[in-house]
């Protein structure tokens, strides 16, 4: 970064006009990623769909559903030039304030399990891996599992 003073990365509501840019995160760090439909229909269907950003420029963005006493987190995405900074937790204990407001009990979501990085992550934040779904991912050879993990709120 320049020697010029940033403003505090903030997060705030997706719009469907913030699409296109998100897409182009998600297939920078994503083998298979979501389509602009996943997006716009999580949008259009009330889900907590968050941008983070930082002086108009997208860091990253998350999507999460909440229902009754359980949230589940249904896709967080940091730019690949952002990971590692911090931002991640940013938006996942954002994620996890919100859901405490409305009186979740519990927190959910699947991340790969070769994605190191994200899984670290959540059970730094205190998420602990409490069951496998079996070949849930697509992969370039075949299937991946998925480690599911649930956060007690």
């Amino acid at each position: 970064m320049n020697n010029r003073v940033c403003n505090t990365p903030i997060i705030r509501e997706m719009m469907p006009s913030d699409v296109a840019s998100i897409i182009l995160i998600e297939r920078e760090i994503f083998l298979f990623p979501w389509s602009p439909m996943n997006f716009l229909d999580s949008i259009n269907t009330g889900y907590q769909c968050k941008i983070l950003e930082q002086d108009n420029i997208f860091l990253g963005y998350g999507v999460m559903m909440i229902g009754v006493e359980e949230a589940h987190i249904l896709t967080i995405g940091i730019a690949a030039k952002c990971q590692n900074q911090g931002f991640g937790k940013k938006l996942l204990n954002y994620f996890i304030q919100f859901a405490k407001e409305q009186n979740s009990k519990s927190m959910i979501l699947d991340v790969r399990e070769s994605n190191l990085g994200a899984a670290k992550l959540y059970q730094q934040v205190g998420f602990k891996q409490i069951a496998i779904r079996k070949d849930y991912y697509p992969a370039m050879c075949g299937r991946e599992d998925a480690l599911v993990m649930q956060l007690m709120l």
